[in-house]
C-alpha cells in the first residue's frame, strides 16, 4: 500500500533540498488548467466518458474539483508570482514524466480496484491509452507555454527580460 504523508518534516526535507513553491506553481498551474481542458472537453463531447452514469455529481461541486484549481492557481501564478522561465524541452520534459507518473498510477489503480478512475480508459487499447497520455503531455506544454505568455502580456514582461529558476524567487 503506497501512503504519502505531507508533513512539516517533508516540507523542511524538500526546501532543503532547493525545491521552492515557485516549483510547484511552475508544475501545478499548467497541470490543472490541463486537467480542466480535458474535464470539460471531454464532458462537452459526453459526461458518461468521464463520470460513471451511476455517478451524480452537483455542479458546484463539478466546478469546484474541475475548473477552480486552474482559476485559482492561474491568478496565483500571475499576479503573486516571480517572473519565471521554462523552455519549450524541459516543459515538455515535465509534461511528458507527469504523464507517464499518472499513467502509471492509473494502471496500478486499474490492477487493485478492477476498474478505471474514468470510463474513457475501459474503452481504450493499450495504444489508444498511451496516445491520450502523449496527447495530454502535449497540451500540459502548451499550457504552460500560454501561461508564460500570458504571464508577460499582464506583468509587461517582452520575452525573458528576467531570467529566474523555480528556486530563485527574488528574479535576481
Amino acid at each position: 500500500m503506497l501512503s504519502l504523508e505531507f508533513t512539516p518534516k517533508c516540507v523542511c526535507w524538500i526546501h532543503k533540498r532547493g525545491a521552492s513553491l515557485p516549483l510547484l506553481a511552475l508544475c501545478s498551474a499548467p497541470l490543472e488548467v490541463l486537467i480542466t481542458i480535458l474535464y470539460w472537453g471531454l464532458v462537452a463531447i459526453d459526461r458518461r466518458l468521464v463520470v460513471p452514469p451511476e455517478v451524480e455529481i452537483s455542479l458546484y461541486a463539478d466546478v469546484g474539483f474541475h475548473a477552480m484549481p486552474a482559476i485559482l492557481l492561474t491568478i496565483d501564478l500571475l499576479f503573486l508570482s516571480p517572473p519565471w522561465t521554462l523552455h519549450a524541452l524541459p516543459a515538455m520534459g515535465l509534461s511528458s514524466v507527469l504523464a507517464v507518473l499518472y499513467w502509471v498510477w492509473v494502471e496500478h489503480c486499474y490492477k487493485y480496484n478492477g476498474f478505471y478512475p474514468y470510463p474513457l480508459f475501459e474503452q481504450l487499447n493499450m495504444n489508444q491509452r498511451a496516445a491520450v497520455f502523449a496527447a495530454a503531455a502535449l497540451t500540459m506544454t502548451i499550457s504552460t507555454g500560454m501561461l508564460q505568455w500570458l504571464y508577460g502580456r499582464v506583468n509587461g514582461l517582452k520575452g525573458a527580460q528576467k531570467k529566474s529558476t523555480p528556486s530563485n524567487i527574488k528574479g535576481e
